[in-house]
Parts: structure tokens; sequence; C-alpha cells
């Protein structure tokens, strides 16, 4: 079922996104998981439009929330108001209480905006003057972010970027992609007209599916290593968490999923640990000195690790 219904997701947005099959199915990785997505590459490749293409497909609610230096904190998590006539304060919710939130350039507001994020990411509820408001299930948020442009921007803390279960970038189109880009939008934009493939309430019911991806514990252990070795590697001077330990567990179920299995084999945690873990790595000033790259780190360590095999 999980196989079908990506299938039909995945047809839906490329009327409207041109990109690769593996580049939905990533981000459909983070819709079963229920995790966050940080889409980060150039300007005008289409993380946008990925986002509200998705958003339309899978029938949720959907709020973009552009992020700007003067963006505060309620603006993001809404605000208790006075109204006059009823003489009481009323809550006012903001646009993070939704199903899908695309926060557009997250890096452009200030630490203290974005730390509204926080709670709303790990914990999905939002605390304002006291009292907690629980999100709307499914909740993810897809955030965008040049990596390129750095004036006027704020990095996002390693706190909030462990929030993120993948990190994707989009890379530029082929020349047959870039021409079916052209003919496709020659008139006008049929994002408007996309219509929703599926529902909120099956998609909570293919996230609870994926939970029965089988994992042997061998594999589970090769998913141990893996996390433990960046920690312990002299090019690394901050390794990953046990919650990346968890997003490479989940996503690799996710992946399966997706390939049309109920269990999961060593080549989908080699194929998801660059995509899980590479944003979550800070390579140490000597590495960064030589041009080391986390991916490349990360490539290294897996290739590292023994591989289990079927007895």
């Amino acid at each position: 079922m999980i196989e079908n219904l990506c299938r039909k997701i995945r047809d839906n947005v490329q009327k409207v996104m041109v990109c690769k099959d593996e580049v939905i199915n990533l981000a459909l990785v983070g819709v079963l998981c229920e995790g966050h997505i940080l889409l980060e590459d150039v300007p005008g490749i289409g993380k946008t439009t990925l986002a509200k293409a998705l958003a339309a497909s899978l029938g949720c609610t959907f709020r973009r929330i552009q992020f700007t230096p003067d963006l505060l904190p309620s603006d993001v998590t809404g605000i208790n108001w006075f109204n006059q006539k009823l003489q009481e304060f009323e809550f006012r919710p903001g646009p993070v209480i939704s199903q899908i939130v695309l926060a557009d350039e997250i890096n452009r507001a200030t630490p203290r905006t974005q730390s509204a994020l926080l709670e709303a990411m790990q914990e999905q509820q939002v605390t304002i003057d006291g009292l907690t408001h629980l999100l709307p299930r499914p909740f993810l948020i897809l955030a965008t972010q040049n990596p390129i442009e750095l004036e006027g921007t704020f990095p996002l803390p390693e706190a909030q970027i462990d929030r993120f279960l993948l990190r994707i970038v989009i890379g530029y189109p082929s020349q047959s992609e870039e021409n079916s880009i052209l003919e496709r939008f020659r008139s006008t934009s049929q994002l408007p007209d996309l219509l929703p493939v599926t529902s909120s309430s099956e998609i909570i019911q293919l996230q609870n599916e994926r939970r029965n991806i089988r994992v042997e514990d061998s594999v589970r252990d090769y998913i141990v290593r893996i996390a433990r070795a960046t920690r312990n590697h002299n090019e690394i001077q901050l390794g990953s968490s046990p919650r990346a330990t968890m997003a490479l567990y989940h996503s690799a179920q996710a992946w399966a999923a997706i390939q049309g299995r109920d269990f999961v084999l060593p080549d989908d945690i080699k194929y998801m640990a660059p995509h899980v873990l590479t944003h979550r790595l800070i390579v140490s000033p000597q590495a960064q000195l030589r041009g080391r790259q986390p991916s490349q780190l990360v490539t290294d360590i897996v290739d590292s690790i023994s591989v289990p095999v079927e007895n």
C-alpha cells in the first residue's frame, strides 16, 4: 500500500515539479517518518515549488512563513489578544499550527525567532503564556535555505539542525529536464490546479505501517556502528546524536517501504546515511583546511563499516 500511494503522490508532484524521482522519494521519506526536511540549494532550483506541490498532493493544511530579520516568535506561534467586546483573552494561532509548514529562507530570521520552532519540531506542540497547544497531525516542517548567500543570515544552531530528519539538495536539472520545464510552464503554472491524491488520515495510517517494517538485529547494529563511528572519527569535531541514530533507523524503514519491501537492507542504510547524517556533523578545523566535506566523511565512514551478511 505504501509503495502504491507514494507512486501516486510522486506522479502528482511531477505534474508541477520537474525533478528526479529520488528527490520526491526523499521528501516522502520525511512524510512517512513525520520528520522535518531541510531543503538546501541555490535560488531558483524549485525548493518552494516542491514544498507547495507536496502539500497540495497530500491534502493537508498548508501555511507558509517568510522568515525575515524582523519576524517575531509570536508571528510564528501565535498570540493571546484581548477581545474588548467579550472582555477576555482569545488565542490567535500562528502559521506553525498547521499540518505542513513551509519555513522559507529560515536562516534569515534571528536566533530568537528560529528557536520558536524548537518545541514544535521536537514535541509537536507550542506553549504560549503557559498554555500548551497541540499541533495537528501529520505535522511536517519544510525549511528552505540558501547555502551561497550569507549576508543578512543567521546560521541555524546545532540544536535546530539536529531536529531535521533529512537534508535534501535538489541540484540543477539535466538538459532534457530543463527543456521540459520550459515546455510545461510556457503559459501558466499548474500548481494552483493541483488536486490532492490522499488525505491526512491515510497519511497517518501509512506512518503507522512504516513502523512495522522489519529491521533485523544485525542491520540495527549496523546503524548503531555507523552512528558511533562519527563520534570517534579524528576529522569530526561533533558526531551524530542518538536522535540521528533514530532518524537513520526510521528513514531506512521508510525507504524500504517506498521500494515495496517490508524489511530493511543494509543498502537502504547506505543510501540514507548521507542524507540523514551530513548536515549534523561538524568537521574539525584541520580537516576543513584540507578541504574535507561532511558528505565525504560520511561516505568514508559507511565504506569502512563491515556490512552484515546473511548466515
